[in-house]
């Protein structure tokens, strides 16, 4: 059982240019990407309702994807705007009045795993602001306005940003509220909370909990799938 209502927001409204089809019914190895994203919320003890955030013409469709998985949390849709912001507002509103933690996750990172999942929630009830992240393998040059390097920070502080992000309810409404005021548009919920002054504390993630963008990703999807023998 959970120590506080936890709703989770699955946001699967994005364009979805670069795959030439919506991604969250593109198949991996007979899945669909939805399907794969919503298991391990459906499994985990920490969460007690699923939203799921799409364009209206694919409610229908994703409502089959979720009657085939026999996913009981499933609570509601919401409808998804013009931008990721506006998308993950759109699932906060449908949100159940008990809920005291938003899990906001992206369908297209079709390989989190419950243990991920659990962790973060339970990161967030400690603190109240998490996120999942993994250290960057990669060296970041900062450039100028014409390409030169000005800066190569250590990548020792460096992390790349991942979803789930858990929130306490009050602080994410605060943050809320704050950009709409402002007609600030962030394409990070992180950054969302950032913008209040508040911290977000930072969970070790693992380096598979990859988004799927483009077709050359499938490979690599499939393979780790395979690896774990994944069946929905």
């Amino acid at each position: 059982m959970s120590k506080a209502f936890v709703t989770a927001i699955i946001v699967g409204a994005g364009s979805s240019v670069r795959m030439g089809q919506d991604k969250i019914f593109f198949t991996l190895l007979d899945n669909s990407v939805l399907s794969y994203a919503l298991k391990p919320f459906e499994e985990s003890n920490y969460i007690d309702e699923i939203i799921v955030v799409c364009k209206d013409e694919f409610k229908e469709k994703a409502l089959d994807i979720i009657k085939k998985n026999n996913v009981s949390k499933f609570s509601k849709f919401a409808t998804g705007g013009k931008t990721r912001q506006q998308s993950v507002f759109s699932g906060v509103k449908e949100a159940n009045s008990r809920t005291e933690y938003f899990a906001i996750h992206d369908a297209a990172r079709a390989l989190i795993t419950k243990a991920e999942i659990d962790k973060c929630i339970l990161d967030s009830f400690k603190f109240g602001s998490s996120a999942l992240g993994v250290p960057t393998k990669d060296t970041i040059k900062v450039l100028n306005d014409k390409g030169f390097v000005i800066k190569t920070p250590s990548r020792s502080n460096l992390y790349c940003i991942q979803t789930p992000q858990v929130f306490r309810k009050p602080i994410y409404l605060k943050a809320m509220e704050n950009a709409l005021s402002q007609g600030k548009d962030y394409t990070d919920d992180c950054q969302l909370i950032e913008s209040l002054g508040e911290k977000v504390h930072i969970v070790k993630g693992e380096y598979t909990n990859l988004k799927i963008t483009t077709p050359d990703d499938v490979f690599i999807f499939e393979s780790i799938l395979k690896s774990r023998e994944v069946k929905v």
